[in-house]
């Protein structure tokens, strides 16, 4: 009897160590409960893929633009030109024949971006007053970036309704600097439409960023990466008039040393001279090439992840890298949860075929 006792006393001590080990063991929480607290996803990492880092990003993207691979070294006939460029960019800043000038609606539309109290019809009645600005708007608000259902957006009006007063301003201060790439494009080739289609891109990605993980100004942060799309430009102009004076061939290793080298530096230049906030030029100077340190602000975060995302959707819709690779990819550069997975979805998703005019 005493025995029967003694094993019942055991049993139940052992049931009772293991019921207080379960209470104080967490639950892992499953999709369902994350997505209700609003907790952040991780992406799935599948295991055949593997991250691309910045700069294996940004080599691979220069190569889809000039059409070549990169070599290791610039060849040495065309270092002197390397160094003629760097030279003459000290000016083009601010020289009328490189340097974009700002969009005349510019100024206003930042007013009317930091005051909360612009209503849908100031802001339209805004946009309204350049033709041109309303057409670009349009075409941009109906890309797969940003259209979000299958009715055209066919008025300002119909664009603020469905894409929001925010939504609004982030497409205007896209539509206002497109016409100026093609100003600055001039004899440039295809490279000023690569340049652009990176830029508004990386513009998205940055202003999610923004929002999303560093709590910063989003329209800021898209304003950033337009900026530094002109000055690629802007170097990739001057660099080809050094060659056209030099009867040289352009070399792609070389046009690629000087836009790493020195885009941040004319974009801070470009945006000093447009009497931009000293929020954007701290961000821009945190992208030199000298920089090799995270990002400290939250602007010049949410930039250089911006920048990263639209090099690799890029990538991906020239099929230079898989799905997974992208997604690991952005991932590894600070895009993880829902957001950024439909963000992912938005900048790959494939432009509807053009019917020849």
């Amino acid at each position: 009897m005493i025995r029967v006792l003694l094993f019942v006393i055991v049993i139940a001590a052992l049931a009772a160590m293991a019921l207080s080990v379960l209470r104080r063991t967490p639950k892992t929480p499953t999709d369902r409960s994350a997505e209700e607290t609003g907790e952040r996803r991780a992406l799935p990492t599948p295991k055949s893929a593997h991250a691309l880092g910045r700069e294996a990003t940004r080599q691979k993207l220069y190569e889809l633009a000039f059409g070549a691979p990169l070599a290791a070294s610039v060849p040495a006939e065309h270092v002197k030109v390397v160094s003629a460029v760097a030279g003459a960019l000290h000016s083009a800043a601010t020289d009328p024949k490189y340097s974009p000038r700002r969009p005349m609606l510019l100024p206003q539309l930042l007013r009317a971006v930091n005051d909360n109290d612009t209503t849908r019809k100031e802001l339209a009645m805004l946009i309204a007053r350049d033709p041109a600005l309303v057409g670009s708007l349009l075409k941009l608000s109906n890309s797969p970036l940003y259209r979000r259902g299958s009715q055209p957006i066919e008025g300002v009006e119909r664009a603020l309704a469905v894409l929001g007063t925010q939504g609004v301003r982030s497409l205007a201060a896209a539509a206002l600097m497109q016409p100026v790439f093609r100003a600055v494009g001039g004899d440039a080739g295809q490279f000023p439409e690569v340049v652009w289609e990176h830029t508004y891109r990386s513009a998205a990605a940055a202003e999610l960023h923004a929002s999303a993980v560093e709590n910063a100004d989003p329209f800021a942060a898209q304003l950033l990466a337009l900026v530094m799309g002109l000055a690629a430009i802007v170097v990739y102009r001057v660099a080809l008039d050094q060659y056209t004076s030099r009867r040289l061939t352009p070399d792609s290793t070389a046009l690629a040393s000087l836009l790493d080298e020195h885009t941040a530096e004319v974009a801070h230049r470009t945006a000093a001279s447009w009497e931009l906030s000293p929020q954007v030029l701290e961000a821009l100077a945190e992208q030199s090439s000298d920089k090799i340190t995270r990002p400290q602000s939250a602007l010049g975060r949410s930039l250089r992840f911006g920048l990263t995302a639209g090099a690799l959707s890029m990538l991906k819709t020239a099929d230079r890298i898989d799905d997974d690779t992208g997604l690991v990819s952005l991932a590894a550069a600070g895009g993880e949860g829902q957001r950024f997975e439909r963000l992912w979805e938005r900048l790959t998703w494939p432009e509807p075929e053009r019917v020849p005019s």
